[in-house]
């Protein structure tokens, strides 16, 4: 069978023929096989049969990157996209957003919902994530028995598991089609000093290699180790290249970058010019001002990169042009690298096995890693691709090592838990016996019938009725009262901002001050996070002076946030520019703009929550200070 001038591969028209029967499928499939081409053939069938599809994507970046890639194939007239502080196009038969936006959008029961035929999840083993899994299974959950699923992941142990459920909840068929061998297969080895580079499989007791020792004037001192680096591993990859080196550290791989430009220089003078072009082309005068340019540039048009969340967005898709181009050689890059985007590699590196999730440093799972390594080998240029991870001898676990570089093995766990949001929308829209079955559709449940889990959930669900109905969002008979319906549209800290905006408490506060507020509620603190409070305590007083007369908000508010971020959003707020905002703080640029974008985020979710015409009027006035300059061309530059 033929697509898009590809012959397709027998697991790619098994998915075909599921979706011309109506059916849902799972395809589960390593990275770099092709998996998303059944996406484009559903996209392509139900747009020439005007019905509307849904592509949802795990992160923000990836959502941008796949509206512009389905605008080329498409049109834009047939393509818009969603993702909370942006919506163009909301009418397209194909809309492209996140997992959360199509959540809301479900509870919300959005007229979007009409018409629609499929729901493409990319990376659907996002489901397993300690902190957003919750989203995808109650994407599920909630869809109209109507739509049909198309869920694409790297392998999953427990996909027939895991398609019952669907099926069970949802009464269609729910077919899962895996592949397991990848086009361009992979070595993985480690490297160490002594070792060199070594195949996984031939490892044994790497703990018993001799320590280094040096003799100094004679006299021989005690053994020292001389751990290898990312230098001498890029030294031993040679002209392997591209390669792509994760390291799980932002600042790492600026300073990687920056070291490896000052030894090696990758690039032709025709290569330079090109790069410098592209640059030009792409690049406003106001991004080529900030400090993150003239840090990155040099290192460019050496055909060296890096690449994390911290970088201005304009610089990261700069990043992956010359990266698409062949013009970098060597890409230091977090994992975010890695979701969804399709950028393969001669080479993949790993700094380390080990990494920090939030709670402790711990190694690897299997699926992080394949998603990762599966960058390693072009389809059609390379035999394979191959994997190095620098190792530490005298910290290696050769057992987890051998284990994790073997096959992917993680299979897909429920995180299912409810929100104040999700119960409002319950009541709001559903009887206690709907309630009663959809609190029994979770994926655990369905495993575990009647496990501890699902009792805990029932009881979260009471407490939470119980102390929604105390605040006055819920009354005696279980109705929504007017503030609970505002909360039913709020989707992060909902009684939060809801004990701030239902209430006449923003008339007495100035837009700059409600922007200081709601950056103090979306910022997530970094422990090396750094601003300048100068100027703020007046400020800072005034806002405490109106909200903290009510309780939970004097409870609630994050005081420190609130006092650290007024001098910057005040800043940002009254016109300043924004290369000056980086005197206020040591946030990376890109870091100021999620946070300005989120904050437009829960703005434009009030406006929707409330019928006050006057909070509309004052919270737009909120978004038009934020929403301007570098922060609108962000996304308008792509």
């Amino acid at each position: 069978m033929q697509f898009k001038g590809l012959t397709l591969d027998e697991f790619q028209v098994q998915s075909i023929n599921h979706i011309e029967n109506n059916d849902s499928v799972i395809v589960s499939a390593p990275t770099g096989t092709g998996k998303t081409l059944t996406a484009d053939y559903t996209i392509h069938k139900f747009l020439e049969s005007k019905r509307r599809v849904i592509y949802t994507a795990p992160i923000k970046a990836l959502s941008n990157q796949k509206y512009k890639d389905f605008i080329n194939d498409y049109g834009k007239e047939n393509v818009g996209i969603m993702t909370g502080d942006v919506v163009i196009n909301p009418d397209a038969p194909l809309l492209v957003m996140t997992t959360e936006i199509y959540r809301n959008m479900l509870l919300s029961r959005d007229d979007i919902m009409e018409h629609l035929s499929y729901v493409i999840f990319d990376e659907i083993h996002y489901i397993s994530d300690r902190e957003r899994g919750t989203v995808w299974e109650e994407s599920i959950i909630f869809s109209p028995t109507t739509i049909r699923f198309l869920c694409l992941s790297a392998t999953i142990p427990n996909a027939e598991e895991f398609a019952e459920w669907i099926s069970s909840i949802k009464g269609h068929n729910v077919h899962v089609v895996s592949h397991d061998k990848r086009a361009v297969p992979l070595t993985h080895s480690v490297f160490e000093k002594t070792l060199g580079v070594t195949d996984v499989e031939k490892l044994t007791h790497i703990q018993d290699i001799p320590t280094y020792s040096i003799r100094s004037r004679g006299r021989r001192k005690q053994p020292r180790e001389y751990p290898a680096n990312h230098k001498d591993l890029i030294k031993e990859i040679g002209n392997n290249v591209p390669v792509i080196y994760f390291i799980f550290n932002r600042k790492s791989c600026e300073k990687y970058s920056q070291e490896l430009a000052k030894m090696r220089d990758y690039c032709s003078k025709q290569q330079k010019k090109e790069i410098i072009e592209i640059i030009n082309k792409h690049l406003n005068a106001e991004v080529r001002q900030m400090q993150s340019y003239r840090k990155i540039r040099e290192c460019l048009t050496k055909g060296i990169a890096y690449h994390h969340a911290g970088l201005l967005p304009n610089l990261k898709e700069i990043v992956e042009r010359l990266f698409e181009k062949g013009l970098i050689s060597v890409l230091y890059a977090t994992e975010t690298f890695a979701v969804g985007i399709n950028m393969p590699a001669k080479t993949v590196c790993f700094d380390s096995l080990e990494k920090y999730d939030g709670y402790s440093f711990r190694y690897l799972n299997s699926k992080e890693y394949f998603q990762l390594a599966g960058r390693a080998g072009r389809r059609g240029i390379d035999t394979h691709g191959t994997v190095i991870a620098l190792v530490d001898r005298r910290r290696a676990d050769i057992e987890k090592i051998k284990k994790l570089t073997d096959k992917d093995i993680e299979p897909i766990v429920s995180q299912f838990r409810l929100s104040v949001n999700t119960v409002l929308n319950l009541i709001k829209a559903h009887t206690e016996e709907e309630i009663d079955t959809i609190l029994k559709s979770n994926f655990d449940y369905f495993l575990r019938t009647k496990s501890d889990k699902q009792v805990r959930i029932v009881a979260s669900y009471n407490n939470k009725v119980k102390n929604l109905t105390k605040m006055g969002y819920i009354d005696e008979e279980k109705h929504i009262t007017g503030k609970g319906d505002f909360a039913t549209h709020i989707y992060f800290e909902e009684l939060l901002i809801s004990e701030l905006f239902y209430s006449q408490m923003y008339k007495k506060l100035s837009v700059t001050e409600i922007n200081c507020i709601i950056a103090a509620i979306v910022y997530e603190e970094r422990r090396m996070d750094k601003f300048v409070t100068k100027g703020a305590k007046s400020t800072y007083g005034h806002i405490l002076s109106i909200i903290c007369p009510n309780r939970y908000l004097d409870r609630q508010i994050n005081k420190k946030s609130l006092f650290r971020l007024t001098a910057m959003i005040s800043a940002w707020s009254n016109e300043e520019q924004f290369i000056e905002l980086l005197g206020y703080c040591n946030l990376l640029e890109g870091d100021i703009i999620r946070l300005f974008r989120r904050i437009i985020d829960v703005q434009k979710q009030i406006i929707k929550a409330t019928t006050d015409g006057d909070l509309r009027d004052k919270m737009s006035e909120c978004i038009r200070r934020i929403d301007r300059d570098i922060v609108r061309a962000e996304f308008e530059g792509n």
